[in-house]
């Protein structure tokens, strides 16, 4: 089932074409043009609806509305799909810290998320999937990796049914593992418990094996799954399975945060050929860089987070909040000052009067240099300051639509 997402923004027609948008390889370390046909397939990982959006995830979700805004630009249908985890141990907890039930505190926190990515002008999915109501389909991708001998059972003496265990991938099976992070194994092992792996569980082959159904617990939600046992998947198993659903193997681009390099996005990849024998899961990967507060990465877990709701509820323009985001490259970490926010403040300001009076000189030169600076690697902090520039320039009395539907549509900025 695809969540009902939030309403589009109007997306304005600029004359002329875009360029093809390359982006970082980590692979060759060089910066290299997305092969892509008429259809650009694009894959993002959505939310954990525990909490509210804060900057970290808005930076990551302005960043790849940048890029579809970028491929539309070049002339690309965009078919873009994003996940929503709205089971998974993180939103449980919290529930039950809270005292609601998991369901209506998941319910609200996409609400707000639909409500925050409306105010900050990114372009929704075409596919915004559930996990809950989409079990059927996770189910299937398991049933089909046991098939194919690739899993492993684990005991699991605190289940709720006598002798059901819970199932893994047995990495050792498959040859591609470490291909999409292309991390070595201490690396892995160094982040694999902190990012919700469980290296010391008793009974696994290998230590980073990923766990791919959870049978159910006394007092945890589960679902039938026919010789599976009752349970839920594991977190990774939802994007290979979505993806694969709307997009297919080989997709064009998947993106996310850099702490979703691994595992994440590794064992979503690993396990798609594992199924398939068909690889790659996705062509190119990007990751937008971690935002930190208070000199820790922003975080849920952490708690230092400045949420977008909490900005606006104060009274700041969401574009100004877009702008701190803007002026910072993705592949960049940074940390969230209010000085940032003050001088994102003062742009915005500063772009809607020369947007009111400066005219429309220098319109070419202006939207070229815009197009050129996102297509690449989606640099949209040299955006931000030939802007800055075009802003500085005299005024005429007269109002710049050229430039107005150019910022709108190529950085989602609009008065």
């Amino acid at each position: 089932m695809t969540i009902a997402p939030w309403t589009p923004p109007n997306l304005p027609g600029l004359q002329g074409k875009g360029r093809a948008l390359a982006l970082w390889q980590a692979k060759t370390s060089t910066v290299t043009a997305l092969e892509l046909g008429d259809v650009a397939r694009m894959y993002v990982c959505g939310i954990t609806p525990y909490d509210a959006t804060h900057l970290g995830h808005a930076a990551t979700y302005v960043t790849f509305d940048l890029a579809g805004r970028v491929l539309r630009d070049a002339g690309h249908e965009v078919r873009y799909v994003q996940n929503v985890t709205d089971v998974d141990d993180p939103l449980l907890e919290r529930a039950t810290r809270d005292g609601v039930d998991w369901r209506e505190l998941a319910t609200s926190e996409i609400e707000l998320f639909h409500t925050d990515m409306t105010a900050l002008r990114v372009l929704p999915p075409d596919h915004h999937v559930s996990v809950v109501e989409t079990m059927d389909h996770h189910v299937r991708t398991i049933q089909g990796l046991v098939a194919k001998g690739v899993t492993y059972t684990v005991p699991t003496p605190d289940a709720a049914e006598d002798g059901a265990q819970d199932i893994y991938l047995d990495l050792s099976t498959q040859p591609t593992f470490g291909a999409a992070s292309g991390w070595g194994r201490e690396q892995m092992l160094e982040v694999f418990a902190d990012r919700g792996g469980d290296p010391d569980r008793a009974g696994k082959r290998d230590a980073l094996d990923p766990l791919l159904w959870r049978v159910e617990r006394s007092g945890e939600p589960a679902w039938d799954a026919g010789e599976l046992r009752r349970g839920r998947p594991g977190w990774h198993v939802e994007c290979t399975t979505i993806a694969l659903d709307h997009l297919g193997m080989g997709f064009d681009l998947q993106g996310g945060g850099t702490d979703l390099i691994f595992p994440h996005h590794e064992m979503s990849a690993v396990q798609a050929v594992a199924l398939t024998d068909d690889p790659p899961f996705a062509r190119t990967y990007a990751h937008q860089a971690m935002v930190g507060y208070d000199g820790e990465k922003m975080s849920k877990s952490k708690g230092n987070l400045v949420r977008v709701s909490d900005l606006r509820r104060a009274g700041v323009d969401p574009m100004a909040i877009r702008l701190v985001l803007l002026d910072k490259h993705y592949r960049t970490p940074w940390e969230y000052t209010d000085d940032l926010l003050d001088t994102a403040v003062k742009r915005w300001d500063r772009w809607t009067r020369a947007l009111e009076c400066r005219g429309d000189a220098g319109a070419d030169e202006l939207v070229d240099g815009i197009r050129a600076a996102l297509a690449d690697d989606l640099d949209s902090a040299t955006a931000v300051r030939l802007i800055d520039d075009w802003a500085a320039g005299p005024e005429v009395g007269a109002p710049s639509p050229r430039v107005t539907d150019a910022i709108d549509a190529l950085l989602g900025l609009r008065a």
